[in-house]
């Protein structure tokens, strides 16, 4: 199946600092495309994959698990690390559960993460009869666009394929075991008023965590898709001002020369 228009990865090559983006479930690069082209005009190199089984129909995701999905995180990462001095991990939803997957396995190849509305758990009754129910009923509906500003909409699918969110289920639990391994320092930015991602996520991952060096900022004026959202800019402006703060001198040698990089959608 062709990619659906704006779903496409993003690439740009930049300076020796790099920057993973991670997804959601069933949405695409384009909740994130803001957020990696504000960090690449700033001369940082970013990698924001298209996570499989993602950006066509939902049922192409039906045949994907969470290896998949961690496999291509994995696989952009250890480019980055190969390519780039200093290295970052920053996700929304799901993509901050992968996020903490990848800083829990990496260590300090990772040199800190941003989270924004990070997903722990499959929450309520119908989670727990998903091991059942998704070979009775193919899907539910879906979970995109869950965003407060007027005229802004997610590129994400319209239902929820049961045998991926089954996988989801089974890889926040695998995240969750694997918390206290993370040590980076840690931006977690979560909105009070999500409509995914209940704010007891966040609550248990920061509780979890091994990390020392850790912010928390509340999204006051945004749902889940904070990254669309009012507080779009403020997440931007934090995630670069932690890594201009963890990395000043790799980041004062090429602020200002993103020009000399390319940005690629493909």
């Amino acid at each position: 199946m062709p990619v659906l228009p704006g779903a496409e990865p993003y690439r740009h090559e930049g300076g020796e600092v790099g920057v993973l983006i991670c997804h959601g479930f069933t949405g695409s690069p384009q909740s994130m495309r803001p957020w990696a082209e504000y960090l690449a005009e700033r001369g940082l190199t970013v990698s924001l994959p298209l996570l499989p089984g993602h950006g066509t129909r939902w049922q192409d995701m039906q045949l994907t698990t969470w290896h998949d999905w961690y496999a291509e995180v994995d696989r952009e990462l250890r480019e980055l690390i190969a390519r780039c001095e200093r290295v970052f991990v920053m996700g929304l939803s799901m993509g901050g559960a992968l996020t903490l997957r990848l800083a829990a396995k990496h260590g300090d190849a990772v040199s800190g993460i941003v989270l924004v509305n990070p997903g722990n758990k499959v929450h309520g009754v119908a989670a727990r009869a998903l091991p059942v129910v998704r070979h009775f009923v193919p899907s539910t509906k879906g979970i995109a666009s869950d965003i407060a500003k007027p005229g802004v909409a997610e590129l994400g699918y319209d239902r929820v394929p049961l045998h991926a969110a089954h996988s989801l289920r089974r890889f926040f639990q695998t995240v969750d075991a694997e918390l206290p391994q993370v040590t980076q320092p840690v931006v977690l930015l979560h909105s009070p008023q999500d409509h995914v991602v209940p704010p007891a996520d966040s609550a248990r991952i920061l509780s979890r965590i091994s990390s020392t060096d850790v912010k928390e900022i509340l999204l006051e004026q945004s749902y889940h898709v904070a990254t669309l959202d009012h507080d779009a800019e403020r997440i931007f402006e934090e995630s670069w001002a932690f890594v201009s703060r963890l990395a000043p001198e790799v980041v004062g040698e090429h602020v200002g020369n993103s020009e000399k990089g390319s940005a690629s959608g493909g």
